[in-house]
């Protein structure tokens, strides 16, 4: 039963982390009515729509007519809480790393204990004679 639950959470955090809202699915429909709009006036097909809207051509294609704020997974104001940029790659900088080399040095102390404790002295130990 554990492994279900285990299995049923990581789904949840799987599917939360895509940032898709309820709000989303009910937009749906503004999606495939714009698609119409598209293939009746632009001619265009629906991957030629989605390359417009959500592709490479969405820059250009943004201003050209209204319609584009009711449209599904375009809302995500939201997402700059969950940005987090470990690497700024720039092609200007160049890092360089010192590495210096380890070098043991000898040390000139040598250490003897006086006496060996290799058999621990007892407490009750029998009277010896003189």
């Amino acid at each position: 039963m554990s492994k279900i639950i285990v299995v049923i959470y990581s789904f949840l955090i799987l599917f939360n982390s895509f940032n898709i809202n309820l709000e989303d699915f009910s937009r749906l429909g503004a999606l495939w009515e714009h698609a119409k709009y598209h293939k009746i006036t632009y001619g265009d097909s629906f991957l030629d729509f989605l390359s417009e809207h959500y592709g490479s051509k969405m820059v250009t294609h943004e201003h050209t007519h209204d319609g584009h704020d009711h449209l599904p997974f375009k809302d995500h104001n939201h997402m700059l809480c969950h940005l987090n940029v470990s690497f700024i790659l720039t092609p200007h900088l160049i890092y360089t790393v010192y590495h210096q080399e380890f070098i043991e040095n000898p040390t000139n102390f040598f250490y003897k204990e006086p006496f060996s404790n290799f058999e621990k002295p007892s407490f009750f130990q029998p009277p010896k004679i003189a």
